[in-house]
């Protein structure tokens, strides 16, 4: 089951794989540790392969379906102190 997503969403990752892939044009592997569990990204892309390219606080990886979620966003309501 792949999971889709639109360029801007906000995602969350759920499982590291064993590397990661960064998002350049020759992408080179690196270890899972660049990232974290719970840390959450910017869709940027579709990738072939079945990739998505997600930036991150460490820089833009490619990341498959499995590993991320889309973070539900919330209205926030802003009271005034006035």
């Amino acid at each position: 089951m792949t999971k889709q997503f639109t360029v801007g969403d906000k995602v969350r990752v759920v499982a590291l794989p064993a590397y990661v892939k960064t998002a350049e044009p020759m992408p080179m592997l690196r270890p899972p540790d660049v990232i974290r569990i719970g840390e959450e990204g910017i869709i940027l892309d579709r990738r072939p392969g079945g990739y998505w390219g997600v930036r991150f606080a460490k820089g833009a990886f490619l990341m498959e379906s499995q590993y991320i979620e889309k973070v539900s966003v919330t209205p926030q309501t802003h009271q005034s102190d006035e």
